[in-house]
């Protein structure tokens, strides 16, 4: 198929083979962190001309003889961590030459340690899956884990060494889409069906994209992290960034809407083989409206959910609607949100066209029976 053709040329046109030198004394988002459990808590002063009572643990590092204290800050704008809690502490790096004052602490809080806690939430949810879905849950865990590794291989340090954002969201999210694909719906007719929708629409969702970034006039400079990549990397397009992080967040509600409607065609053709194209298109685009305003909903709330510290943050500080809604941290998620719902709308009657047209002209013998691949 010549959209599976193009993908793999695309990946293999913009993979990134040198890998771009790291800033790996940098401690702007933590820097290397080593394990470290916390023994006890006190409360002591911080010093200074105001007086105010700070928080310090002491903790236990595996490559340090004797208790190491570290000061968290104020307690007022600090959580209190319970002895025995698991830590990550980062060495305090100065630059060549300088010294420490005697007294100051040599090691700084990083966070509490929560990869057990993800890792052992991951694995729950690949037991849950096997259980519930069997081997169809354990192919789609593993599509995810392929899709994840896509993305921390080929698409960020292709956007870091600086290959167009544009080109890498609308490549890798066509590899994504087949890893989806083929790994939980298999090679045949409703898989292309689906590909041929989510690959079209993929493309209209990269122009609006672009086309909405400029109108509302979004530069990507918003947060830490965009200041963060702006430092560490002058020729980084952080508008691209946020292209390319629209493209990403659609994707999998649009290969949802897309798959859905390619089996929906599936199943009507196989309850009916006399239907032809256009009967099919007209009775699966009733499955898609009502499917459609689910996954809206869906996409939508996804979207606030992320967004709502920072909505508290503002409604809080006493901002007006309008001039929230005009901030560039707001303004991201909502034109992402529109973008995302544009191209849902566009999905379902493209892919609806499409799976009728190659769904009709399956004879009646080959339709199988719904149940394992279609090859």
């Amino acid at each position: 198929m010549a959209l599976a053709l193009v993908t793999v040329v695309g990946l293999v046109v913009l993979w990134p083979h040198a890998e771009r030198p790291s800033a790996a004394t940098s401690t702007a988002m933590g820097g290397r962190t080593v394990a470290a459990k916390v023994l006890r808590e006190q409360t002591v002063d911080c010093g200074g001309p105001v007086r105010q009572s700070c928080r310090r643990v002491l903790v236990s590092v595996d490559s340090v003889r004797g208790d190491v204290p570290i000061t968290l800050g104020p307690t007022i704008a600090t959580p209190s961590i319970a002895a025995g809690t698991s830590i990550r502490v980062s060495r305090i790096v100065l630059p060549a030459g300088a010294n420490l004052p005697a007294g100051s602490e040599r090691w700084a809080f990083v966070g509490v340690d929560r990869r057990g806690a993800l890792l052992w939430l991951a694995v729950a949810l690949g037991l849950f899956a096997l259980v519930v879905l069997r081997w169809r849950g354990l192919l789609a865990v593993l599509g995810v884990g392929l899709s994840l590794l896509l993305v921390t291989t080929f698409m960020v340090p292709a956007i870091l060494a600086g290959t167009s954002a544009l080109l890498v969201a609308l490549v890798g999210g066509l590899a994504v889409m087949f890893v989806t694909l083929v790994l939980t719906n298999g090679v045949g007719a409703q898989s292309l069906a689906a590909a041929l929708g989510i690959g079209s629409t993929l493309v209209a969702i990269c122009l609006i994209a672009l086309l909405a970034i400029h109108v509302a006039h979004l530069d990507g400079h918003s947060g830490e992290v965009a200041t963060y990549l702006g430092q560490q990397n002058a020729g980084l397009s952080l508008s691209g960034i946020v292209l390319a992080g629209m493209v990403i967040g659609a994707l999998g509600v649009l290969t949802d809407t897309a798959v859905t409607q390619a089996s929906a065609v599936m199943a009507l053709r196989r309850a009916d083989p006399r239907l032809g194209a256009r009967r099919l298109y007209a009775a699966a685009l009733v499955v898609g409206r009502d499917h459609l305003s689910a996954t809206i909903h869906t996409l939508v709330l996804a979207y606030v959910g992320a967004a709502l510290p920072l909505l508290l943050v503002l409604r809080e500080s006493g901002v007006a609607v309008g001039d929230a809604l005009n901030a560039q941290d707001v303004a991201e998620p909502i034109v992402a949100t529109l973008v995302g719902c544009i191209g849902l709308v566009a999905a379902v009657p493209l892919t609806t066209t499409l799976a009728a047209m190659l769904v009709a002209r399956i004879p009646p013998a080959d339709l199988g029976d719904g149940h394992g691949h279609a090859h």
